[in-house]
């Protein structure tokens, strides 16, 4: 099969399989209905409490990368229920192709709908600040927008890359949405400077004005990409190594 014709097939995979498109839609959907009743309700009185107004446009982006981990896992975990990793590799032999081909499908819809959400997330919470509203000309405004959905799709990666490696969306959930919910909270409390390491913080550094932590926002989010570099490469080694 040629790539452009194993591509294809990889996209109508996520696009027909409702757990992965679903999480994908949530990504958006989510994130822009918890930024419209943030906003609607204590948008303003946060505004003038003063503080980072880039970061407090993105707080529902928190949000959105639990749905990032699932798309991201349940995209990858189709292919280990009924045996549908056999036949994917029964029309496309060549591992390597298949893996390639559902990376970049995956982090090309992640890319998309993380970008639509940036943008759609800032202006969606500035309509209702008024005079507390800032536009992307704010600095480090229209770094955030695109840096959140560059911090999505490594969000992304790093769980299919898990999922990969431990064949269950479940498992890979388990472990990663306690992880951003409670222990990354924890370790930043008791020591920050260890948890600004961790892969959602290092790229969370993006969505600040001016971040805090030792590492800037591109580097953080180079750090993020090193996480997700890393997972795929322990999935790549699952899927050339264990049998179908």
């Amino acid at each position: 099969m040629s790539v452009t014709a194993v591509l294809h097939s990889e996209w109508i995979k996520i696009r027909s399989a409702r757990a992965s498109f679903g999480s994908l839609v949530a990504v958006f959907a989510a994130t822009l209905m918890i930024t419209l009743l943030v906003f609607a309700t204590v948008g303003r009185a946060e505004a003038d409490d003063g503080g980072d107004p880039v970061s407090g446009a993105f707080y529902a982006i928190n949000f959105a990368q639990i749905a990032a981990i699932a798309f991201g896992a349940t995209a990858v975990s189709s292919e280990y229920v009924g045996g549908a990793l056999r036949i994917s590799l029964s029309a496309v032999p060549h591992r390597g192709l298949l893996y390639a081909a559902k990376t970049t499908v995956v982090a090309a819809a992640a890319l998309a709908v993380g970008l639509a959400t940036g943008f759609a997330t800032f202006f969606a919470g500035q309509a209702f600040l008024g005079p507390y509203a800032i536009g992307l000309g704010e600095p480090g405004a229209l770094r955030a927008c695109i840096g959140a959905g560059i911090h999505l799709t490594l969000v992304t990666l790093f769980a299919a890359g898990l999922t990969f490696l431990l064949r269950s969306a479940v498992a890979v959930l388990s472990l990663l949405v306690p992880f951003l919910l409670i222990v990354s909270f924890v370790v930043a409390d008791v020591a920050d400077g260890v948890s600004s390491w961790f892969p959602d913080r290092a790229g969370q550094q993006v969505l600040h004005q001016d971040p805090s932590a030792g590492l800037g926002p591109w580097a953080g989010l180079a750090v993020e990409g090193l996480w997700a570099a890393a997972a795929l490469l322990a999935g790549w080694w699952a899927v050339r190594r264990r049998d179908a």
